[in-house]
């Protein structure tokens, strides 16, 4: 059983804003789970909480929670175990259904948010028209991250202008509203099949509801771009969910394709580029291990 416990109010200028919990899905994330958790605890306004939601994880990712627990016992992280069955959706839906702040913040375990990301989210949602909220990503590990952010940036901003009927969040850095979250709560498709984009479907529900998105240059977190390491046709596959999404909603939208278009004509060199990185990386890593101490 969850104990409610009344959450601190943080003050600025302005006024005080609503408490932000930070939900964490979680699969086999040994590699990434504390940068992602210690970019929560470090933030300028406290996170009300850190739920993470384990999926069945076979690796250490549940043993370094813990480890953080302990290091950090005023920092409120959660540890919450779905193992009912395997799946992102269900996983995220836990998640956001015990958590108790006011605003509900999503993002994945391999996120690294910014350290004023709890205070923009907080302030995207002072307007209570607002149900969700989104921003760039800063891909962590490819070169040329700051181009790459203002492009994906520009991106944002621009399907925004050319699609204001259909507002898009982004899973890896994003807000919901606890309140419009338990509105529609049992509309989000379960997606059994695992064919859609949930951050699309759960952008559609809202508006239907009649909450609008708004996107903020300010509210950045990095995250890895792994899913480059996709073979060609599971890239594809991926990317293509987009549409699966689209369909399943009735969305004819031309506009809300580009990304497609941008994510597969982008592959090949951010492939590449990766590749080049991850290289580097590891002739640095090598040269490091083999300097000697000094006697």
């Amino acid at each position: 059983m969850v104990n409610l416990v009344a959450l601190p109010s943080v003050t600025l200028p302005n006024g005080p804003l609503p408490t932000v919990s930070v939900v964490i899905p979680a699969y086999n994330e040994q590699d990434s789970i504390e940068a992602c958790i210690l970019a929560v605890i470090a933030q300028t306004v406290p996170a009300a909480e850190i739920v993470v939601v384990d999926n069945r994880s076979t690796d250490d990712t549940v043993a370094i929670v813990r480890r953080l627990q302990v290091a950090h016992p005023d920092a409120g992280i959660r540890l919450i175990h779905q193992d009912a069955e395997q799946g992102l959706v269900p996983t995220r839906n836990l998640g956001l259904d015990l958590a108790v702040g006011e605003v509900l913040g999503r993002i994945d375990a391999d996120s690294v948010i910014e350290p004023e990301w709890v205070q923009h989210v907080a302030a995207a949602f002072v307007d209570p028209a607002v149900g969700g909220a989104t921003g760039p990503v800063i891909y962590y590990d490819l070169p040329f991250q700051e181009a790459l952010r203002r492009t994906d940036d520009a991106l944002r901003r621009t399907l925004g202008r050319i699609s204001p009927d259909v507002r898009l969040l982004f899973g890896s850095n994003m807000a919901l509203r606890a309140s419009a979250w338990r509105e529609m709560r049992g509309e989000v498709c379960r997606d059994v099949a695992d064919d859609f984009h949930e951050d699309i479907d759960l952008s559609i529900h809202l508006q239907q509801h009649g909450f609008s998105i708004v996107y903020s240059s300010d509210i950045v977190a990095g995250m890895s771009a792994r899913r480059l390491d996709d073979k060609p046709l599971d890239f594809v596959s991926y990317v293509l969910r987009f549409e699966r999404t689209y369909q399943a909603h009735g969305i004819r939208s031309v506009a809300l394709r580009t990304p497609m278009l941008v994510f597969l004509a982008a592959y090949p060199a951010l492939k590449v580029a990766r590749r080049s990185q991850a290289r580097r990386l590891a002739a640095d890593a090598a040269a490091a291990a083999s300097i000697e101490p000094a006697a």
